[in-house]
């Protein structure tokens, strides 16, 4: 896939997908109404926009990095033609989905809103399932040792303190 398609294409793509995961169905679920703080902790109000805000960049990010650094889109019908291990990927093997996460979990937050909290438990645990049963199984088969290799020294899910200079 040229640079150019693949810019398109994941643009397309992340209005999609995590437009819909992480936008439109927590509005569906809440119409981004406010309630009172979860837990009646006022915190929580200022941890869901710290979330919001710091997902919003790390999945922006992500989707440009595997457009112009991988040659490909984070659709399985158009990978990356190259193992993508820089910017917030030396933190985190998927900042896509942490920053979606963190995206819905903010939401929750900032809304006080349980049923959303709950939604974003549910997609967690849907990526969760997708990345050990398709995409690392898929992505050692592509790229072998350079995915392993990466696979052992960034984690899945909670990102590390320092970036990794693999």
């Amino acid at each position: 896939m040229r640079r150019g398609t693949a810019i398109l294409a994941s643009g397309i793509f992340l209005v999609l997908a995590p437009g819909t995961v992480g936008g439109l169905v927590p509005w569906w679920i809440s119409r981004w109404q406010m309630r009172s703080p979860l837990f009646a902790i006022f915190a929580f109000r200022v941890l869901g926009a710290i979330l919001i805000v710091a997902g919003l960049p790390v999945l922006v990010n992500s989707f440009v990095r595997f457009a112009v650094q991988g040659l490909g889109t984070p659709a399985p019908i158009f990978p990356t033609k190259h193992l993508v291990v820089s910017g917030s990927y030396r933190y985190v093997r998927n900042p896509m989905y942490v920053g979606v996460v963190a995206i819905i979990l903010g939401q929750a937050f900032l809304l006080g809103n349980p049923r959303v909290l709950a939604y974003s438990v549910i997609v967690w645990l849907a990526f969760h399932l997708f990345v050990l049963g398709y995409e690392e199984p898929k992505l050692t088969r592509t790229f072998g040792d350079e995915y392993r290799n990466f696979r052992e020294h960034v984690p899945r899910w909670i990102p590390r303190v320092s970036p990794w200079r693999g």
